[in-house]
């Protein structure tokens, strides 16, 4: 086998190791925060506003301090550390949550340790009381059950 030929199979077999990582730590990493499975509730979790949209619903005492900490925020009526995003409309560009008209989902900045923008965590309520939280900039959410 030439050298040059020897090269080209080792970096063929580089790829390929590569690409088998790649795909083995997806599949052995565990869910990112705020995309963990549907965990049971004490009033069940078909009770919860917004549970019948099939996405996972998690208990609030179970996701970040901090989604607790605008959870409380949103109860009192702010202030906010965003004012100028904050309690917006949601537009769902994303298609994640339920499909509603207008304004019928506000968003809300979680505030993410350690970052010196808005981060990508965000809960979004809708106007039947729902509570969604993403933590990875709606790439995902699950629904906040706000009594546990």
């Amino acid at each position: 086998m030439t050298p040059a030929r020897r090269l080209t199979v080792a970096l063929l077999g580089l790829v390929v190791l590569v690409v088998v990582g790649y795909f083995a730590k997806d599949a052995t990493d565990p869910a990112p925060t705020g995309t963990t499975p549907t965990t049971r509730t004490s009033q069940g979790p078909a009770d919860v506003p917004g549970a019948s949209s099939g996405l996972p619903v998690e208990r609030l005492s179970r996701l970040p301090e901090q989604v607790r900490q605008t959870w409380e925020l949103i109860e009192r009526g702010g202030p906010f550390p965003y004012p100028r995003n904050d309690g917006t409309t949601f537009q769902n560009r994303e298609k994640r949550l339920p499909g509603k008209s207008g304004d019928y989902y506000r968003e809300y900045t979680v505030p993410t340790p350690g970052s010196d923008d808005r981060g990508p965590r965000r809960l979004v309520t809708g106007s039947a009381d729902e509570v969604y939280y993403t933590g990875d900039h709606y790439a995902s959410f699950v629904v906040v059950d706000v009594t546990g």
